[in-house]
């Protein structure tokens, strides 16, 4: 059925806690859809596709907002939503049930408990493909169609609880928001973009107060609780994002005013650095700061990404700085433990490494985004429009019946090109 569950309860990571968590789906869907920029691999793809046909099945609502988990029980039992004997197996697959019970380990007795069997599968599928006669690709069409039986079948069953709870802004929706969006730039698919902006709308829509203040959490059609910062650190992100994906500036003055609330409501100058909570929302005794990355990254981590990022598209050298001294401040937690500020390593990859600025003009300036995006390039900020601009770094640089490019450091650009492949020459990887 696709997706990830929340973590493996064994040494040989056979046997999941079956619930799913939308914050674990979303930044893996993004993992792969990076991994698969480096590597072509396939089987990277085939995870970001089931993943997705998870997330939109069962953790998205018609209005284009995510729920939050899926319980790991049905019927007060873990995992029987997803568990299968042999004897279901055979009776529903009939003559192909030997090939699929080999691809994912079904035994008689059961490969987890009693009769019970979780559907898992070595990635190396050659031998059982030379043992039944198939290609591997022939093998893997076999098992899908296999896989869409037992899907029927499972349909059947009572599903697993649905916390129904949609987090509005906070890490949840927009770090999925995030990773349609990456997988949109691996794949090109366009439907991934339909449901990235179907999502931003509805953000927007519930979350997104007219003074750029932002509500927490949604459901039964009504807001409430006042935003965090990771509210507002992951939808800054995802904002900056959709521009990347998109070129549409709404997006990107959006997350330009949502931080600007957030450095005039969260942001403590003497610390250079942003409290958890809001100073007029809070009546904590002590207001805390959000600093080591975990299970998501760090609201201060994603905050500062977020300055630096605005800060070079608007051209704002303040949130420049800012996310210096942000970095400055966690130099030696990161040096001591990088493995919980992971996060706070790739802004000081940014700092570290160049940065450059690449600028799309004229009538093809969506298509020859599209071509680029397919690359793996974490170290450029895209920009672009057809033929008017309010951002700095786009003055000067339409050509009448042209499609340029455009590959800039620190505002200085190098040769403008037409072509994707000359453009990808100029960025130092």
């Amino acid at each position: 059925g696709g997706g990830f569950a929340r973590y493996a309860t064994d040494a040989e990571w056979r046997v999941p806690h079956f619930e799913k968590m939308l914050y674990d789906n979303a930044q893996l869907v993004s993992l792969y859809s990076h991994a698969y920029q480096v590597t072509g691999n396939a089987l990277y793809k085939r995870v970001v596709y089931k993943t997705l046909e998870f997330v939109n099945r069962e953790l998205t609502s018609p209005e284009g907002g995510f729920y939050s988990s899926l319980d790991a029980d049905s019927e007060g039992e873990e995992g029987k939503y997803y568990t299968w004997s042999t004897e279901e197996v055979e009776k529903i697959l009939g003559t192909d049930a030997p090939v699929f019970t080999d691809f994912y380990n079904v035994t008689k007795k059961g490969n987890w408990q009693a009769n019970k069997n979780i559907l898992y599968h070595s990635v190396v599928t050659a031998p059982i493909a030379k043992k039944y006669g198939f290609t591997e690709a022939e093998l893997q069409s076999k098992i899908d169609d296999a896989g869409m039986k037992l899907m029927k079948e499972r349909s059947r069953r009572i599903r697993p609880l649905l916390d129904d709870k949609i987090l509005t802004l906070t890490s949840w929706n927009a770090l999925m928001l995030k990773g349609y969006l990456q997988a949109y730039k691996a794949f090109g698919d366009s439907s991934f973009l339909e449901a990235a902006v179907k999502n931003a709308g509805f953000l927007m829509k519930h979350a997104v107060g007219n003074n750029w203040a932002l509500t927490r959490n949604y459901k039964n059609g009504k807001s409430s609780v006042a935003g965090l910062l990771d509210d507002y650190a992951f939808t800054i992100s995802a904002f900056i994002d959709l521009y990347q994906a998109t070129f549409g500036e709404t997006w990107l003055n959006n997350a330009n005013k949502i931080a600007a609330y957030a450095l005039d409501n969260f942001y403590n100058p003497s610390s250079g650095m942003f409290y958890y909570t809001e100073s007029k929302a809070s009546k904590l005794i002590l207001r805390k700061m959000e600093i080591d990355d975990n299970e998501i990254p760090s609201s201060n981590s994603e905050m500062a990404k977020n300055l630096f990022f605005l800060g070079h598209y608007f051209a704002n050298d303040s949130n420049i700085n800012r996310a210096k001294q942000m970095l400055a401040n966690v130099e030696s937690n990161l040096q001591s433990d990088i493995y919980f500020h992971s996060n706070w390593a790739r802004l000081q990859a940014l700092f570290a490494t160049p940065l450059y600025e690449v600028a799309i003009t004229g009538d093809q300036y969506n298509s020859r985004r599209q071509e680029l995006s397919l690359h793996y390039l974490p170290n450029i900020i895209l920009l672009g429009a057809k033929n008017e601009s309010t951002l700095e770094l786009l003055e000067s640089k339409f050509v009448t019946g042209q499609t340029t490019i455009y590959v800039c450091r620190d505002k200085v650009c190098k040769l403008p090109v037409t072509e994707v492949s000359k453009a990808l020459v100029q960025i130092e990887k």
